[in-house]
């Protein structure tokens, strides 16, 4: 019989117990059945939320131990050492420095906050504290992601020239939308560039390296929705409540330079009418090229030899060598789901605690990320290119 060795246990928040917030509790029971030979194991201690019917639902069906409105509460409890902040735009910045502050590891969802100022200022309350850090690029963690950036990488594809990134969708795209503060300036900051721009630009940083310059336009299409009666998530509906404005764009459409000669685009849509999580990429280099879409999580096409005109494109499904995917299902084919995806940023956040440094994304990711935002949202004003 194989012994494994002693594991330390860590008691762990989850601050904002929304969908995010269910995602993440998810993430920490299942880690452990996924990656047995972690060294710690988390234990969720505490949910804190304002909400009393989250609460009630994050002990009963989550199993915490303790709950609380008070997500300052947190901060002073002994048995956390590690916090999950999934709680709306505007607190990223004041939850993610305190929880940094008070010694506690974060995992963070991005975009961390409202603006490049609050991401640099929480990286920087991470740097000090000497603290671990993750942040929710989740789409980075599939594991066919993975195998583009080794053929990247090899020059599987020769010299990338050019590529596109996609992230279209339609849960913003009914009229009687509910206005969350996903859509209000003060509370959500951004609109799709916060939501979703944001993971765009962390795949194209990951895939092929840094952004030099950028033209961009957004658009606002819905321009007026329903306030919801109370708490609601980005896919409720609010027919019949007071209308209010739209403060933050629903689309982008953005023209790329990167460092390394390659040129891009990127378009993204929270009211794109018959996309659903049309999330993906295309990348072209001088001798190949390489697709993936998110629905299609664990394929890869891929274009590759020396034939340029007519070259054949053939879907790769990964399997247990490539990436992650080994520590989810025993052979190719055999496609992970979204919240395999937080597992797998999960267990990268617990290693780091362990090893004392950072296998996954970091808020050091997220700062690149909100550069890129602020230098789209300059452009539009400018209607000019801004290099970052």
């Amino acid at each position: 019989m194989t012994r494994r060795s002693p594991r330390s246990r860590l008691g762990v928040a989850v601050v904002g117990f929304g969908w995010m917030g269910q995602v993440h509790a998810r993430a920490y029971s299942r880690v452990l059945q996924h990656y047995p030979d972690l060294a710690v194991a988390p234990s969720l201690v505490v949910v804190a939320d304002p909400e009393q019917e989250r609460l009630d639902d994050a002990v009963s069906r989550f199993g915490f131990e303790a709950a609380t409105t008070s997500w300052q509460a947190v901060l002073t409890d002994d048995r956390v050492e590690a916090v999950s902040v999934t709680a709306p735009n505007f607190l990223h910045r004041e939850i993610g420095e305190a929880v940094a502050r008070a010694g506690k590891h974060l995992w963070i969802e991005k975009p961390v906050g409202l603006s490049l100022a609050d991401a640099e200022s929480v990286a920087a309350a991470v740097s000090e504290s000497g603290v671990q850090s993750a942040v929710g690029f989740n789409y980075r963690n599939a594991p066919a992601v993975s195998h583009a950036r080794n053929l990247v990488a090899q020059g599987a594809i020769g010299r990338v020239t050019n590529a596109r990134f996609r992230l279209l969708t339609d849960y913003a795209a009914h009229p009687h939308g509910a206005l969350t503060w996903r859509f209000q300036r003060d509370r959500g900051g951004s609109g799709v560039l916060g939501d979703l721009v944001s993971h765009g630009v962390d795949l194209a940083r990951h895939l092929l390296g840094p952004i030099e310059s950028l033209v961009a336009d957004t658009a606002v299409f819905i321009d007026e929705r329903p306030r919801p009666s109370g708490a609601a998530n980005h896919f409720a509906l609010a027919e019949g409540g007071e209308p209010g404005p739209v403060e933050n764009e629903d689309y982008l459409s953005c023209l790329l330079q990167f460092a390394g000669g390659a040129r891009g685009s990127l378009e993204a849509s929270r009211t794109s009418v018959g996309d659903q999580c049309t999330y993906g990429f295309e990348i072209h280099g001088t001798t190949g090229a390489l697709s993936w879409d998110f629905r299609r999580m664990g394929e890869l096409g891929v274009s590759v030899g020396e034939g340029y005109l007519d070259q054949t494109v053939q879907t790769t499904f990964v399997g247990p060598g490539t990436g992650e995917a080994g520590a989810f299902q025993p052979g190719a084919g055999i496609a992970l789901s979204y919240d395999d995806l937080k597992v797998i940023e999960a267990a990268r956040f617990l290693q780091s605690i362990a090893d004392g440094g950072p296998p996954g994304a970091t808020v050091e990711d997220a700062v690149h990320s909100a550069r890129a935002l602020d230098a789209m949202t300059r452009s539009v004003a400018e209607r000019a290119w801004v290099t970052l």
